[in-house]
């Protein structure tokens, strides 16, 4: 009797604990470039407001990434790692370092959804994942490009500060600015083409850190009392308000007679407000909370063999002093 009693209770046991083990959800990981970006952390949002709105799923969208946005090898083994787990069904990368992620995953060769999301892998490594969804890094740097002929069409000089030198997204958009300047495909620097030329030492390259990039614009700016136009072409040096306020404050007649123009990437709140007061002129934004809410969906579409479009865009928003009030899309 009590053999059978335990034989009952082990039967039990095992059809409770089966239960547990298949219930348990799977994971959908977006992995970003590094935890220390404010950009991010809204695309985490999203991510979060995803889990949220899918209580019952048996999916869960995970945010995750290192600590550092400049760990790129970091980021590639978080990847690899996350490959390697049986709870992962399918993972949306931001590649820091696209040529680095690109080789590990020829070399994993997962077996489960891999797409891209805020920016791409190299065009010839396009294989490798199934989708992109993001911004039009390209036509971002064309509308930054539009917005500064406008503002200065005589041209003159430029300073363009942009991220690590393997982003495949922050140098898209670099191509659309210089092309759309010159006016010419393949522009590699201006060389007063378009009436602009790119200043001694720059381009600049971040690395994606903030105290970097606001050092970075304050040397340029105070060794170069005759700049005509600094581009952000990502919003790093914004991220970090104190030290970028401090630094436009004392350029502020400069920037107020456009003497000195500041376009930035991206329209997160602290960048609004430098932009309400004054301290840039342009700001063309992103849909970072967009990419994070969306991903895990198109992650399961993926999974289920569904086919979807390569690539899709999430959008612009393009911001002046005159229009801040109001700019701000979907």
């Amino acid at each position: 009797m009590r053999k059978t009693m335990l034989l009952a209770a082990v039967a039990v046991l095992a059809m409770t604990t089966g239960q547990a083990i298949t219930q348990e959800k799977k994971t959908l990981a977006v992995v970003v470039k590094g935890l220390d970006n404010p950009f991010f952390t809204v695309l985490g949002n999203g991510c979060a407001k995803w889990n949220e709105n899918n209580p019952t799923s048996e999916y869960t969208c995970l945010y995750t990434g290192p600590a550092l946005s400049s760990d790129e090898a970091g980021e590639v083994q978080l990847v690899a790692d996350l490959i390697a787990r049986p709870d992962v069904a399918g993972i949306a990368i931001s590649p820091s370092n696209a040529p680095a992620m690109a080789a590990m995953l020829k070399e994993k060769a997962p077996t489960i959804p891999i797409m891209t999301i805020d920016a791409d892998l190299l065009p010839e490594d396009a294989a490798l994942r199934k989708t992109y969804l993001g911004t039009y890094n390209y036509d971002m740097g064309v509308k930054m490009a539009g917005h500064l002929k406008t503002l200065k069409p005589e041209g003159g000089t430029v300073c363009l500060q942009l991220g690590n030198v393997a982003a495949a997204n922050i140098n898209e958009r670099a191509a659309g600015f210089r092309d759309t300047v010159s006016g010419a495909k393949g522009t590699e620097r201006l060389k007063g083409e378009g009436g602009w030329t790119e200043i001694d030492g720059c381009p600049l390259y971040t690395n994606d850190d903030i105290p970097t990039a606001n050092q970075q614009l304050a040397d340029v700016t105070g060794a170069n009392a005759d700049l005509d136009a600094f581009i952000l072409v990502g919003g790093w040096a914004q991220f970090g308000p104190e030290a970028y306020a401090a630094t436009t404050t004392a350029l502020e007649p400069r920037l107020k007679s456009k003497d000195l123009v500041i376009i930035a990437g991206d329209t997160l709140p602290p960048q609004m407000d430098a932009l309400k007061a004054g301290h840039s002129h342009v700001q063309v934004g992103q849909r970072p909370f967009e990419m994070g809410l969306r991903a895990p969906d198109v992650l399961i579409q993926l999974i289920k063999g569904e086919k979807v479009e390569d690539p899709m865009f999430t959008g612009l928003d393009e911001c002046t002093q005159e229009t801040a009030a109001t700019c701000i899309g979907g």
